[in-house]
């Protein structure tokens, strides 16, 4: 018996090393991307002078960032200043416990493991609006303001879009939900769900055209105008993190997840095919920024309430009455 409890405790240790791991990896990888690929839209070069075109740019940058000290203002409410970065930098490493990579490659498969994700994910709202109060900063504040509103109204159609796959698949499980898309993806099925899930993403993880909470022209940096040194660092790799997130769910839930086409890379080939599709569309999420501007606020919510919500309520009813008739 203890035995069993000591394997269990490392797999745990190695598993969470892994994934805090991973999230750093991510954030140098997507922030490399991201620059190289905005300057090829804007026909520029981009990074090019810290190793082969740039590539060591971001290492560089992240241990610049860690030697900077974090400075705290005068008038800020110090402990939840202090707390609000590494509250938003949890939330988006416990998803990657439950999100399975390949049959075999997955922390837990757990019976309610999309309920799992998106409650944890929930609480990011939470950081956001702790680092714009505690900062004592009206810009900060705005930033913050309207990150809560601009989060808890897409959340709304993102869950009404998800539900209707569960419908079908009738299990939150992950693993289960890619079993049931062996035939068919459901992107296919779902093709008004995966659309609104989509777009509510740009909207969770605040990525242009839905960066107000951002808006350099408005707000300086947004919620985290005072934040320097590894505070601002743990917020950019929670943005990547969730970018990853929201892709992997679109992923299982809409793109078969690690099915496809069998890769000739043996017990590789699932996980290396999920990552295909999970950076695919984070980079679509990029050439999406780069290519539309920023939208106005009230633009924003009335596209939710008005448009988002409404079609996502019609597409869980048809799907619900598809599903009582089949």
């Amino acid at each position: 018996m203890e035995t069993a409890v000591s394997h269990e405790l490392v797999r745990m240790v190695i598993a969470a090393v892994l994934v805090i791991a991973f999230v750093f990896l991510n954030a140098m990888i997507m922030g490399y991307l991201e620059r190289k690929i905005s300057a090829h839209i804007q026909r520029r070069p981009g990074l090019m002078e810290v190793g082969p075109h740039g590539i060591l740019q971001l290492l560089i940058d992240g241990l610049k960032l860690i030697g900077k000290q974090l400075i705290v203002p005068k008038d800020a409410d110090k402990p939840l200043f202090r707390l609000a970065p590494l509250l938003s930098f949890t939330p988006v490493v416990l998803p990657l416990i439950v999100i399975p990579f390949g049959p075999k490659l997955q922390v837990r498969d757990l019976d309610i493991g999309l309920v799992f994700i998106l409650a944890v994910s929930s609480l990011n709202v939470m950081a956001i609006l702790i680092a714009g109060w505690s900062s004592n900063n009206k810009y900060s504040l705005f930033g913050a303001m309207r990150s809560v509103a601009q989060n808890i109204s897409y959340e709304i159609p993102m869950l009404l879009s998800l539900l209707a796959v569960v419908m079908i698949t009738n299990t939150f499980s992950m693993q289960g939900i890619i079993a049931a898309q062996n035939k068919i993806w459901f992107f296919i099925v779902q093709p008004v769900a995966f659309l609104i899930y989509l777009t509510a993403s740009f909207a969770e993880t605040n990525r242009a055209p839905f960066d107000l909470p951002e808006a350099e022209s408005e707000l300086t940096a947004g919620y985290h105008t005072e934040y320097s040194g590894m505070g601002f660092s743990l917020f950019m790799l929670a943005e990547y993190a969730n970018m990853f997130v929201v892709c992997s769910i679109a992923t299982v839930l809409f793109l078969g997840g690690w099915r496809g086409i069998p890769l000739p890379l043996g017990d590789y080939g699932p996980a290396i095919w999920f990552f295909l599709k999970v950076y695919g569309l984070m980079l679509f999420m990029i050439w999406v920024r780069w290519t539309y501007p920023r939208t106005r606020f009230d633009q924003l919510m009335n596209f939710c309430w008005k448009y988002m919500i409404p079609f996502a309520l019609v597409n869980l009813l048809v799907t619900a009455v598809v599903v009582k008739l089949i």
